[in-house]
């Protein structure tokens, strides 16, 4: 069977490489977003078999678009793909249920055999993923986390775009009221009580670009 793919990223001339690339080994890219809102909304419609999402994208990254991805169709199995080879990103995405970290410096040569492999049901990790990360995952072990709820993960993502509460709920189809009792509780959990503070955190976090 043809497997079919959803493609994310927020650079066109990214997708466009991706799509040729995937395209030309016989998969088919059925949708294409370039955030990670619209990519939970084609994957919800379109059930592909494999979604490759890029980490860093407007509006909702990588990892929690996975996340979310799980809950509207649990059959598609997801890809991420980034710049970061950091433990705590490793091991967050595969606890959103990622089957497959690609790195972005091996894409161009590994991106075909991490779809076969995912699709097939196996994990794949970029050469480079520190080993113990994949272990910790296995065993269940923790590594340091931030404790932050999907939701509240989202709000600092947005906040760090530059979004103001207002905008916030808008996105999040929320009241401004919750909005602004998810970002009292994130920086809260996060002893960070400025939005200069947030966005160097979602910058170290990989959750934005600088």
């Amino acid at each position: 069977m043809t497997i079919r793919i959803v493609l994310a990223d927020d650079h066109l001339i990214v997708r466009q490489g991706f799509k040729a690339l995937i395209e030309r080994d016989g998969f088919q890219v059925v949708g294409e977003a370039d955030n990670g809102q619209d990519a939970i909304r084609l994957v919800r419609d379109l059930h592909p078999e494999v979604a490759l999402l890029d980490i860093a994208m407007p509006l909702l990254n990588g990892i929690d678009a996975a996340r979310e991805i799980q809950k509207v169709s649990p059959s598609t199995r997801t890809i991420i793909l980034t710049m970061h080879a950091e433990p705590h990103q490793v091991l967050e995405a595969l606890r959103a249920g990622v089957r497959g970290y690609l790195l972005k410096t091996k894409a161009v040569t590994d991106v075909v055999q991490a779809i076969k492999e995912v699709f097939r049901g196996a994990v794949y990790v970029s050469d480079g993923i520190s080993r113990d990360v994949i272990k910790a995952y296995l065993e269940k072990q923790e590594l340091k986390s931030d404790n932050l709820s999907a939701r509240e993960r989202q709000v600092l993502q947005l906040v760090a775009e530059g979004k103001t509460t207002k905008e916030v709920a808008s996105v999040l189809g929320i009241s401004v009221k919750t909005a602004e009792s998810h970002r009292g509780r994130l920086m809260g959990k996060l002893n960070i009580h400025e939005t200069a503070g947030l966005v160097r955190y979602a910058i170290r976090l990989g959750i934005v670009q600088a």
